[in-house]
């Protein structure tokens, strides 16, 4: 409401304001083409993130600009990640794990107390973003966008609120201590009553600032608990500053009354000012260590100079791009997409998407990555994928997925979160009833010593502060974790199990020569043809090795060319088979193909060490052999030291490969690995992974994840190696994004740094609580010890957890890597990046 001559508005009109403007901004995100911003599409429900489960996306939906987006199935529920404000601990968590679950056509829902990050799957056909947002805001908090820019500025603006109110509160802490000393130092006589009183008074009239600032968000937050009726970790907070303000304000205004012996003014500000400390310290601590995830995840620009018909540049947003835009991408930004560069050369450091940290040549018409950096010069890129058809996109799906897990400690810490607080309360009213008849001020303070001193918060965030920690050091050294739990698995594992092909060996293997058989009557250069004709079916280093030989060949004769393949399928662990026929013959009953080891080519094995794949023909139940090809493979460089490694750390280490035994043992000697089994079968691998689990053994498998599905998800915990791996397929705990096997040996020292650090994280918080406590309770803690105790109990878990972000590579990184030459991050890249 607005007086005649158009004055301000009124308090009331302006909060209203504010609420419809925040509901307008929560109805913009009901437009489909937004959804995109902020999640993806899910074609089935799926299980929780933490199990072995497929992270469903449709890059088709989610890459599709506003312009030429379909029609939204809303048959199809869709997966959102949203950041939420005003959380403070796992009881915050849970209440909003509720709301959300009570709302229609929400499904699932997994929120984040240590990233304050939530994971929504709900269904368009019964719910819209701000119907379930709007659920958010009605218990108390509020949800943005976990991509979007405004998420960010408004965090930055919580951070700087925090700083102001911590300064308010130092500031009158020391000027309220100035007024408490001359009491504490002044004998019997010293003081007039009138002076005690005057500085009573004077303390008074400046810890209102701290009450009624500094103290905001711990009052809001115990009257929203209150209104909900439900309990977190701001309430006894929020009520023990409340009970010593009015106890001291009490003894200021009734010097003769019965709280007038004493006023505790510089206790209340100073534990005010130790909590807003450690709120503020553990703050920038987890964006400096949970928070490396966002970080990563947040790599894209949020807009971008698009070329005009005219030929000009306009900035837009980097979701309003459409397949076929030109951009123009900066040196220091990152590339919005994926595509081509039409003008221009550059380098580019791709570091995270394939592990390879030395800057790569981008010259025109090279392919470029979302996600990656341009070093050096401005570079015009046509856009070729966008969003989650990008290998960035896929990777992003990843870490939303680990950052809105809760591991079983996690899970277990929670759960005792509001029992835990439920009980403060009693016990500080029974210490306050039990006090009482002697001292009603005193009784007050020790029921306020009790709801401060105690600290779920250090219990809740023990397990997976340490673990977001863990993954975003991992993230930025080439691993990808999908699975938080497998961290806890990895520690304690004794066995590790590789495969050969495209892990312990050199990705990109080389046709060395083909053998045609003499009842085949076709020239090589045609079974090579018909050999890459099935192999362009696959990812296998084998098939790309085929594929490769026939794209250098010369042009392949016209036989080859008359072939027509049709239904080629993949067969895990053994090769391809397909259909064939050839052209003008397709009334004849077509021909089985088959490409694979001998056995899958049902013709006898070869002798001798060399690695060989075999092409074979099987018409009218006759199966004949056309042709071998020999592979040859380089054992990578730093095989050995990593095998070395997992020795000295305790590990046995052994090696399951489908190839033949001789060429088996032959890599196995070369890397030092004792046990090693050839022409194993995908069903032989994981028996033998069964058999030692039957033992007692906790095994680890790495393979290349691409035909080790069953033996991955049969491990304990699992590694899928190699720059091919098809991110949203991977079976695994683990995705090593490079060429190098020694992240697999720093993972494994991570783990077992990282379960170390949550068990002397978890015996902290509960020692903590069993020592301070009853102490609390016995009368022998003042309020303002409790302030400092239960801020640093908090602050020495996180800072513990920030260890690992610094822990030191047990190996040598370099092994098998070129050294880098030129720059190798952008200057203006984020800390935690750099």
């Amino acid at each position: 409401m607005s007086n005649s001559s158009g004055g301000a508005q009124t308090p009331a009109a302006t909060a209203t304001a504010s609420t419809a403007t925040e509901d307008d901004a929560r109805a913009l995100l009901d437009d489909p083409h937004e959804w995109s911003a902020f999640g993806r599409p899910c074609a089935t429900a799926r299980q929780h993130p933490g199990a072995h489960s497929r992270p469903a996306t449709s890059a088709t939906d989610a890459a599709q600009s506003p312009a030429e987006a379909p029609a939204v199935n809303t048959d199809t529920p869709w997966e959102s990640h949203v950041v939420l404000e005003g959380m403070h601990c796992a009881a915050c968590a849970l209440t909003v794990e509720d709301a959300l679950r009570q709302v229609p056509g929400v499904s699932e829902v997994n929120v984040s107390a240590a990233t304050r990050r939530a994971r929504v799957v709900w269904n368009p056909a019964r719910v819209l973003p701000s119907q379930w947002m709007a659920a958010v805001q009605r218990a108390g908090y509020r949800a943005m966008p976990a991509m979007d820019v405004f998420a960010r500025e408004q965090r930055q603006r919580e951070n700087r609120r925090a700083l102001w109110r911590w300064l308010v509160a130092g500031f009158c802490m020391m000027q309220v201590m100035m007024y408490a000393w001359p009491a504490y130092q002044a004998m019997p006589g010293d003081l007039s009553m009138e002076m005690e009183q005057l500085l009573r008074w004077a303390s008074w009239v400046i810890s209102l600032p701290v009450v009624l600032f500094a103290c905001g968000p711990f009052f809001s937050s115990a009257l929203r608990d209150i209104r909900q009726r439900r309990v977190s970790m701001d309430l006894p907070v929020a009520l023990g500053m409340l009970i010593t303000f009015v106890v001291s304000m009490a003894g200021t205004f009734d010097p003769t009354g019965p709280f007038g012996r004493e006023v505790y003014y510089d206790s209340l500000t100073m534990f005010v000012f130790f909590l807003l400390s450690g709120r503020w310290l553990e703050l920038r601590l987890r964006d400096r260590t949970a928070g490396a995830l966002e970080a990563v995840m947040n790599r894209l620009p949020d807009s971008v100079e698009r070329r005009t018909a005219d030929g000009s540049f306009e900035r837009v947003a980097t979701r309003r791009l459409q397949l076929g835009d030109v951009v123009r991408v900066l040196p220091g930004e990152a590339f919005p997409a994926d595509g081509v560069i039409v003008a221009g050369s550059t380098k580019a450091d791709e570091a995270l998407l394939t592990g390879e940290s030395t800057p790569v040549d981008r010259p025109q018409g090279s392919a470029v990555t979302a996600g990656s950096y341009n070093l050096r010069a401005p570079v015009q890129v046509r856009v070729d994928s966008l969003g989650a058809a990008t290998r960035f996109g896929q990777v992003v799906a990843l870490m939303e997925s680990a950052s809105s897990q809760k591991p079983r400690l996690a899970q277990l810490a929670d759960r005792v979160a509001r029992p835990f607080l439920v009980a403060v309360l009693l016990a500080a009213g029974l210490a306050a009833a039990w006090w009482w008849p002697s001292d009603p001020s005193h009784a007050l303070m020790v029921a306020v010593a009790v709801l401060i001193v105690t600290c779920p918060c250090a219990l809740s965030l023990a397990t997976p502060v340490a673990m977001l920690t863990a993954a975003g050091t991992l993230a930025r050294r080439g691993v990808l974790v999908r699975n938080l739990q497998g961290l806890e698995a990895l520690a304690a594992v004794d066995t590790v199990v590789f495969d050969k092909t495209g892990t312990l060996t050199r990705d990109a293997l080389a046709v060395r020569a083909t053998h045609v058989a003499a009842a085949a009557a076709m020239p090589p250069a045609e079974a090579l043809a018909l050999a890459a004709a099935l192999a362009r079916h696959s990812l296998h280093p084998v098939s790309r090795a085929l594929v490769a030989a026939a794209g250098q060949a010369p042009q392949p004769p016209q036989q080859a060319r008359d072939w027509v393949v049709q239904d080629v399928q993949e067969l895990s662990g053994a090769g391809l088979v397909a259909r064939a026929h050839r052209a003008g013959m397709e009334h004849q009953e077509p021909s089985v193909l088959r490409l694979g080891s001998a056995a899958h080519a049902r013709v006898p094995a070869a002798g001798g060490g060399m690695q060989q794949v075999v092409l074979s023909v099987e018409h009218a139940g006759v199966v004949t052999e056309l042709a071998r090809f020999d592979l040859s493979e380089d054992l990578r460089p730093e095989v050995a030291a990593v095998v070395e490694g997992l020795r000295a750390a305790g590990v046995s280490v052994q090696l399951l490969s489908g190839d033949r035994t001789p060429a088996v043992h032959a890599v196995a000697t070369q890397a030092g690995i004792e046990q090693a089994l050839g022409d194993c079968t995908p069903q032989d691998k994981l028996s033998h992974l069964q058999a030692l689990q039957a033992q007692g053994r906790c095994v680890a498998m790495v393979g290349d994840g691409l035909n080790d599905g069953p033996v991955l998800a049969g491990a304990h915990v699992s590694f899928a190696f190699g720059r091919a791996v098809p991110l949203a397929q991977s079976r695994s705990d683990f995705v090593v994004m490079g060429e190098n096997l020694t992240p697999v040996l720093h993972t494994l020292t991570l783990a077992r740094n990282t379960m170390r650090i949550v068990r002397q994280n978890l015996w902290w918080a509960a020692g903590y609580n069993a020592l301070c406590v009853p102490l609390a309770i016995a009368g022998y803690m003042p309020a303002w010890l409790a302030g400092l105790g239960m801020a640093l109990s908090s602050l020495l878990v996180v800072a513990n957890a920030a260890r690992l972000a610094r822990m030191p590579h047990s190996v040598d990184d370099s092994a098998g890597e070129t050294p880098s030459s030129g720059p190798q991050r952008p200057a203006n890249l984020p800390v935690e990046m750099a």
